[in-house]
């Protein structure tokens, strides 16, 4: 350590100016860590050239390059924001292991093992640990203290840093982390496949490393541009193996394996894990984060539920996946949000946290929850999140006529909405031509989906007051099929009045007046209504729940507004086509693949709802 700390004194004597700020306050060092399995961990260093007083460690692991490698390349940005930069700290950035520069074998979201034998089983929390005990004892001018953040998957090694935390880790932010990937993040949404993200994205994260390299693999080369199209001819799941990928991506084998939540599967949730949480936690997530709202929302919860008296806090702006470190969070696709929401959280939220546990500044207000109205555009301060205080239920019943109330029709007579579902002509999720799952559709306007004869549209009247939906939302859907199973699509929608003004500033001229603005939407495969894994069959023409649990909303449906629920059962190709047959859906033939006709039930005892929580006047 004295040999390194004379090493950057003598870098200070001789450096010479240099236009990168990070160059011109930061020395850049790159070790290979030991763990205690023998393997070694690349990870580069900066360390604040004022070396008058000690600074924090403040840590992020990463699958996706420490990039730029080499002790003369610097990043030109460090730490999650531009507010941290300046504080001063020491930024480790670390491959995690098997990828890139750190040796050993990549394994995709790596389960955690609670009962470790000897030093050969590892997994993210010893990495951390064994990290983290290197750091303290070899970087010069640290004052004792760690921090760990990261955003998606970096998320999730986040979250595990929580895990047996070494003593001097005191304050992690897990951001968009991974909480379950195949309940709710990523990869599935209550069983049903997420083709085109992880399609796109394992077509380059998933090839092999053959060995420690500093570029990404080879990615398979499929380019298309019309993502509904090209998923529609690829035909049924198995044949991306057959036409692209040819068995060489395992992870991708992997998933073709696990058509239901399995061990794999269960062994890969993190959170039940997440007890004895010792450091500070701020979560992070998005309202509108197509990628891993779930994690966000269920990490806080399941650390609330599980260490109480941690230091626990959770922000939710009105942010896509990782917005609030990539863009001003002054607005998503059409919809304006008023101000910088971004900058605010950085500077407000994110750096006095880690200045208050990591450097004892005060500033750190320790707000439980601090959540956006997405419909006031407006923070709001809770106790808890969801909030228990000044909260009631509400149902709002589908009811004939294709109506929403919150009254719900007392005949005894059956009465249904149907529509017929063909595979061969899906929902689109969107109304653009795309190749990726894209940010916006998460408030897009619905009405290109609301012309169409297979999408059911429940409308309610004009409010007369606001009405303030804040926390999660759950739908009671009674339906029936003609076939043995099916995905059933909800969407929570905000219908602008015809006289709603123009957004400001407006440059492309969007329209406001009729726009259905997409709230809150969730798919659930019918099979798993009972059992996420022992999926059942529906019997053709008989009455069965199938309850949708949607994701945490905050968000204020102004007077003059109405509230919509749209039903379908594609979404595509954001989500694989049910074949609406009882078949492993991963190995099913184009023959499994067959039109159904699906009524949604709207009296008496069979009365479909959505259910949700509102803040009282």
């Amino acid at each position: 350590m004295r040999n390194l700390l004379i090493l950057l004194m003598l870098f200070a004597a001789c450096s010479k100016p240099d236009a990168n700020p990070v160059k011109k306050f930061y020395y850049k060092k790159e070790f290979q860590i030991p763990m205690r399995d023998g393997k070694a961990l690349f990870t580069s260093v900066y360390i604040p050239k004022d070396q008058t007083k000690s600074y924090p460690l403040l840590m992020t692991r990463t699958p996706y390059r420490v990039a730029p490698y080499g002790e003369d390349i610097y990043r030109t940005s460090l730490g999650p924001s531009p507010e941290l930069q300046k504080d001063g700290y020491i930024f480790v950035y670390q491959d995690v292991r098997g990828k890139f520069m750190s040796e050993g074998e990549y394994i995709d979201v790596r389960p955690y093992q609670p009962d470790k034998q000897d030093s050969l089983q590892v997994d993210e929390t010893t990495d951390t640990y064994d990290t983290i005990e290197w750091l303290v004892k070899n970087i010069p001018n640290n004052n004792g203290r760690v921090g760990v953040w990261g955003i998606s998957y970096p998320g999730f090694y986040a979250s595990m840093s929580l895990i047996d935390a070494h003593p001097a880790l005191r304050a992690v932010s897990p951001q968009a982390p991974i909480g379950d990937w195949f309940i709710g993040d990523d990869m599935h949404h209550h069983g049903a496949f997420s083709l085109t993200l992880a399609f796109n994205f394992y077509a380059g994260f998933g090839a092999i490393r053959p060995e420690l390299t500093e570029q990404w693999s080879d990615r398979f080369k499929i380019n298309f541009h019309d993502g509904y199209r090209f998923f529609l001819a690829m035909g049924p799941l198995k044949t991306a193996n057959e036409k692209y990928f040819k068995g060489e991506i395992p992870f991708w084998n992997d998933l073709m394996k696990n058509e239901t939540y399995t061990e794999f599967w269960k062994a890969r949730t993190i959170l039940p894990y997440l007890k004895n949480v010792k450091p500070a936690v701020l979560v992070v997530g998005g309202w509108y984060d197509a990628e891993d709202l779930f994690g966000a929302l269920h990490t806080y919860q399941s650390i609330e539920r599980q260490n109480p008296g941690t230091d626990g806090f959770i922000v939710m702006g009105p942010w896509a996946h990782g917005g609030w470190a990539r863009q001003d969070g002054d607005s998503l696709g059409d919809i304006g949000f008023g101000s910088n929401t971004s900058i605010y959280y950085q500077r407000e939220i994110e750096s006095r946290f880690f200045n208050y546990y990591l450097k004892d500044q005060p500033g750190f207000a320790g707000q439980e929850a601090v959540v956006f109205d997405t419909g006031l555009n407006r923070w709001q301060t809770f106790n808890s999140w969801p909030p228990v205080d000044s909260i009631s239920e509400i149902s709002f019943y589908l009811l004939p006529g294709q109506r929403t109330d919150s009254l719900q029709n007392q005949s005894i007579a059956d009465t249904f909405e149907s529509y017929i579902s063909d595979p061969a002509k899906p929902v689109p999720f969107i109304d653009e031509i795309t190749s990726r799952w894209g940010q916006k559709y998460m408030v897009a306007d619905q009405r290109f989906a609301s012309t169409r004869p297979d999408v059911l549209v429940f409308e309610s009247m004009a409010l007369n007051s606001p009405l303030t939906i804040a926390g999660p939302i759950e739908a009671e859907l009674w339906v029936s099929t003609s076939g043995t199973d099916a995905d059933f699509v909800v969407k929570l929608i905000d219908v602008y009045p015809d006289s709603a003004a123009e957004r400001q500033p407006n440059p492309c001229g969007i329209k406001m007046q009729g726009y259905q603005r997409l709230i809150r939407a969730e798919i659930f495969r019918g099979k798993f209504r009972e059992s996420y894994k022992n999926p059942v069959p529906f019997k053709p023409g008989q009455k069965t729940l199938v309850t949708v649990p949607l994701q945490d909303i905050f968000h204020t449906f102004k007077p003059g507004h109405k509230m919509m629920i749209q039903v379908q059962s594609t979404w595509f190709p954001l989500f694989d086509i049910n074949p609406q047959s009882f078949v492993n859906i991963y190995t099913a033939e184009a023959e499994d693949f067959r039109k159904a006709e699906h009524r949604v039930y709207t009296s008496g005892r069979f009365s479909s709802a959505l259910r949700m929580k509102r803040m009282k006047k």
